[in-house]
């Protein structure tokens, strides 16, 4: 069974969205298609509530699945299909957007003081951009943890680990999102699905994620131009995108162990228009999603 190389490596990179929240954005607009069949990855983490209660008021989404994972905090939402609830920690939200819907994502005071979550946004094939929206409420006690040997742990919200399949399931872009925590000297190995995009995002300790621990064996964004150190071991806030060749990935962890995402997907292999929080394939389409909206025939 052949591993998988690192393609390319990013640091995530302050910004602010919403109303006025900071966060931290992993990848996004700039990347496409690198990351196919996902457009973005957001992290908010901070114990300030002045860089996340502004939040993220009402406004509309269409051709895109988001995702939100929240590690610490309490995030009230709500939407034009008449959700309405509260995600905290451990919880996760799967909205389809399809054919349009319009939310808001109000953050709450932190009963730990501490705001910690994650947003994806996935990206719809032609065929399902219209499809009719739905939305999925995924309760932390629903999400199964997988113990492996050697200590790891794995909470998995999508795909099939040792026989254990996650609570999300029937997405269109076939994914896995896991939540993998290894122990100081531990390993973790999986398998890649053929051509599926393998992303890991570093959460807390450090670690390999390549077999062959060569540092100049992949392109590397994020250091400063007088940056001479490059090494092949990465941690917190760290993009790994691994190469399309290869049937499993691979990751050691260093001393402190490591704790990371783990998001895998079918590409689309499609043409992206994307403005803001509407993504569609053509700018014909945009510019009709736009008129809808101002015309108030954007929800269908």
């Amino acid at each position: 069974m052949t591993t998988r190389r690192i393609d390319k490596v990013f640091r995530s990179t302050p910004t602010v969205e919403g109303a006025g929240v900071r966060l931290k954005r992993a990848f996004g607009y700039h990347q496409v298609p690198l990351f196919d069949p996902f457009l973005m990855l957001d992290d908010f983490h901070t114990s300030n509530p002045a860089e996340y209660l502004a939040g993220f008021p009402w406004h509309p989404h269409r051709g895109i699945e988001t995702i939100t994972y929240l590690l610490e905090g309490r995030v009230e939402h709500g939407d034009s299909m008449g959700n309405r609830g509260v995600i905290g920690a451990g919880d996760v939200q799967w909205m389809t957007a399809g054919s349009g819907v319009i939310h808001q994502e109000m953050p709450q005071p932190s009963p730990t003081g501490t705001m910690w979550g994650f947003q994806y946004w996935a990206n719809l094939p032609a065929a399902h951009k219209m499809m009719p929206p739905r939305y999925r409420d995924v309760p932390a006690a629903t999400i199964p943890e997988v113990e492996l040997a050697c200590g790891v742990r794995v909470k998995l919200v999508s795909g099939t680990l040792n026989g254990v399949t996650g609570p999300v399931r029937d997405i269109v872009i076939d994914p896995e999102l896991m939540d993998v925590t290894i122990p100081p000297g531990g390993a973790f190995e999986h398998a890649a699905r053929h051509g599926h995009t393998v992303v890991v995002y570093v959460l807390t300790g450090g670690g390999h994620f390549d077999e062959g621990r060569d540092p100049f064996g992949f392109d590397f964004s994020g250091s400063g131009w007088l940056d001479l150190e490059r090494g092949c071991s990465f941690g917190p806030e760290t993009v790994v995108l691994y190469r399309r060749e290869g049937e499993r990935i691979r990751v050691q962890a260093g001393e402190k162990g490591v704790r990371f995402l783990l998001l895998t997907g079918r590409p689309l292999n499609e043409p992206v228009a994307w403005q803001g929080p509407i993504v569609m394939n053509t700018r014909e389409e945009l510019r009709i999603a736009f008129e809808e909206f101002h015309a108030g025939t954007f929800v269908k």
